[in-house]
């Protein structure tokens, strides 16, 4: 799999003229802009979708595609088009399009420092380090507007839509005592509580445990934390739940349990924070993001890499001492 992730890395940067890589290629240390990273409308640093040729556009959805699972990089790509339709529904005046988002290189593979890159715009995050062999790759944040598009009071396309059903099935099979302890305000944000902060310390756990939801629905919420982490391609995603214990989870909703109506949920856990909210828009706007406390940005695998090569000159200039 990181073979995969690192040929069509190489196949990217490999399209890319001179002065494309200049605009492209930042340092891996540049701390300040790996931790830069927004879900709103703008643009980024790095070359737009729209800048590239055919070959470089399929090259930078081939690297979305080794990352993400068959399922997500269809979400993703859904994510993209949506920028069109809404482009439409607002008339054009904010001049949106699929070909507003940003691809940025940190550093590059070929060696054994660390690299990375950043695929991100309106709605669409993903976040990937590699270090001594192993895949970071979150924040990961996947949005839609319009959440839903509808015929006749049937839907025909809605990108996100198991991140809601999971959850509202969550909230059926655990029973109204859980329920009770599960729902902690009537009211939902306007917005995921997080938004676009570089870093995230680890909040007071709140709504409903495992324990006290009972077998099948504890058995639930493992799967929806699993759902999140199958964003990513499975190999990958196997490696993230085997991190998490279910049993320390925490549940949590806000706002309305009625359809079509303002909605928020949190699922927590030691390293784990899975937000997701749709509030805007008649409650036809929904965010959703995959984070790691000490993770993010492939922090903690930076943070061992640099720690091993300081360990290992240390122990050299002691021996040659």
């Amino acid at each position: 799999m990181l073979h995969d992730v690192t040929d069509a890395t190489h196949r990217y940067i490999n399209s890319l003229a001179g002065d494309q890589r200049e605009h492209s290629i930042r340092a891996i240390t540049d701390d300040d802009l790996r931790h830069r990273w927004a879900y709103t409308p703008g643009t980024r640093p790095g070359l737009a979708l729209g800048e590239l040729r055919r070959d470089q556009r399929k090259a930078v959805h081939g690297m979305l595609a080794t990352v993400l699972s068959p399922h997500a990089y269809a979400q993703a790509a859904a994510v993209m088009a949506l920028e069109d339709v809404l482009d439409h529904r607002e008339g054009g005046r904010r001049d949106r399009h699929n070909g507003d988002f940003w691809t940025v290189l940190f550093g590059a593979p070929g060696s054994d420092e660390p690299w990375g890159w950043r695929v991100e715009g309106h709605h669409l995050s993903v976040n990937v380090v590699v270090a001594d062999g192993r895949v970071s790759a979150t924040p990961f944040f996947l949005g839609a507007n319009p959440a839903r598009v509808t015929y006749r009071g049937r839907v025909v396309g809605q990108p996100l839509r198991l991140e809601e059903e999971l959850a509202r099935e969550l909230l059926d099979r655990m029973g109204p005592t859980a329920r009770r302890l599960a729902v902690v305000s009537d009211t939902a944000p306007h917005d995921i509580r997080t938004g676009n902060a570089p870093r995230i310390s680890p909040s007071e756990p709140v709504g409903v445990t495992p324990a006290q939801l009972g077998k099948p629905a504890a058995e639930l919420l493992a799967d929806i934390v699993r759902f999140y982490l199958d964003r990513l391609a499975y190999e990958l995603a196997d490696e993230e739940f085997a991190q998490i214990d279910p049993d320390r989870l925490h549940f949590s909703w806000e706002g309305s349990l009625r359809r079509g109506e303002g909605h928020y949920y949190r699922v927590q856990g030691p390293e784990l924070l899975i937000e997701y909210d749709n509030t805007a828009n008649e409650a036809n706007h929904v965010h959703t993001v995959w984070r790691r406390h000490s993770g993010d940005f492939g922090d903690d695998l930076l943070a061992a890499h640099y720690g091993a090569s300081r360990h290992t000159v240390s122990r050299g200039v002691a021996q040659n001492g």
